[in-house]
């Protein structure tokens, strides 16, 4: 394996941790923003409100179709150059959407999301690069503690629309100006970024295996699948969350309670993850998450009451931090650092591309399933229930196999 050899104390890899966790919190909070204005300002856009939610649907579709080269892009350039790169899609995707709202023009507005794609894409690749500089001990905890740097951006994001959403004429144009300052500003973060590009392969260099090699090695599928997994079933409750506590006769006011119970134990646990991880194996931790993925499910499907709502979201939340960090880490340990842009971009391709499926299938399960919203509640959370099987199956699958295989 070649690669550069780093100092057993982590100084490099802690240094670089501490921009990403900055970069995570700062550049971060344009999607908490996005997500929050954006199906509002397409429902003041969209000639069917059916299509509200279409300009985070599109979003999500960005990042999965950006995934690939810009994991391509990085191998070659570097991460610096990558994460800028992001930076400035997250600028222009902002601008874009700001004259959608300027002329009240949606295909232009839903054109701006896409491009806000190519950064949230990028975001994900904050916590492969926290482990490009990392021992083998520390990057569990790398991985960890860039996730935690979500937390920040989690309150600061929806603060900001508070103060920039009605502050000009047109309803959050003000945001999308916010947010175009961010991105400018975030990304002078990644000047202090120490992580080498990538050598140059020589001719004789391994080349690594095919992506459908990678793919069929079991440790990286079994990967793939738990992160799948974890975080389509998150986005997929999660998105229908509002709908349904509202449509259960509770205020807006507790959905957005509840939805910040949710995003609080999305990211909390990710000071102490990593720790847990390096104790007790990740394939534990990853098997605890899809067990309390399992356990939210079962509490939502015992009522409608705002407590039920309460602790399912929570334990959504838990469930979701040991699934997606444990799977992350089980990734980044199974693939050569000549291999990381093939299995690195097919990764977020394959994830994003089953928050995409979840996005587009929630409201349908919540809107169209026995026709109340306890009926369609019911049916979000049930539909869990298979994909929570196979990811187990095949989590259980790769412990239980021969060593030597």
């Amino acid at each position: 394996m070649t690669d550069v050899t780093y100092p057993d104390d982590d100084a490099r890899a802690r240094r670089n941790v501490i921009v990403l966790v900055l970069a995570q919190a700062i550049l971060g909070a344009q999607m908490a923003m996005v997500f929050v204005v954006g199906g509002l300002a397409g429902q003041s856009l969209a000639s069917n409100v059916c299509f509200a939610t279409l300009p985070i649907s599109l979003i999500v579709i960005g990042s999965m179709l950006s995934a690939n080269p810009l994991s391509w892009f990085m191998q070659r350039a570097g991460r610096r150059a990558g994460f800028m790169l992001g930076a400035l899609a997250g600028a222009v995707g902002a601008a874009i959407s700001a004259y959608g709202l300027y002329l009240a023009s949606f295909p232009l507005f839903l054109l701006g999301s896409l491009v806000t794609g190519i950064y949230m894409s990028a975001q994900g690749f904050y916590r492969f690069a926290a482990t490009d500089t990392a021992s083998e001990a520390f990057r569990p905890k790398a991985i960890s503690y860039v996730l935690a740097g979500g937390l920040a951006s989690a309150i600061i994001g929806p603060q900001l629309v508070k103060v920039t959403s009605q502050a000009m004429v047109i309803p959050f144009l003000g945001t999308y100006f916010a947010v175009i300052v961010i991105n400018l500003l975030g990304s002078l973060l990644f000047l202090f970024l120490d992580i080498p590009k990538p050598p140059v392969p020589a001719e004789d260099a391994p080349r690594g295996r095919t992506r459908w090699e990678l793919i069929k090695t079991p440790r990286i599928a079994v990967a793939v699948i738990c992160a799948m997994v974890s975080y389509a079933l998150m986005n997929l409750v999660m998105t229908s969350t509002p709908l349904a506590v509202v449509g259960c006769g509770f205020t807006e006011g507790a959905a957005a309670d509840v939805v910040t119970g949710h995003v609080l134990a999305m990211f909390a646990p990710s000071f102490f993850t990593g720790h847990l991880i390096a104790r007790f194996g990740v394939e534990k931790i990853l098997g605890l998450g899809l067990v309390i993925l399992a356990a939210a499910g079962a509490v939502a499907l015992q009522g409608v009451d705002l407590a039920n709502f309460f602790i399912a979201l929570v334990l959504l939340g838990l469930g979701w931090n040991f699934g997606f960090i444990g799977a992350t880490t089980m990734l980044a340990g199974a693939h050569e650092p000549h291999e990381r842009g093939r299995m690195q971009g097919l990764n977020d391709l394959l994830v994003f591309g089953g928050v995409t499926v979840a996005s587009l299938a929630s409201g349908g399960l919540m809107n169209c399933s026995g026709g109340t919203a306890e009926a369609g509640w019911a049916a979000v959370n049930l539909a869990m229930a298979p994909f929570l099987a196979l990811a187990g199956g095949a989590l259980i699958w790769l412990v239980m196999r021969p060593r030597d295989a």
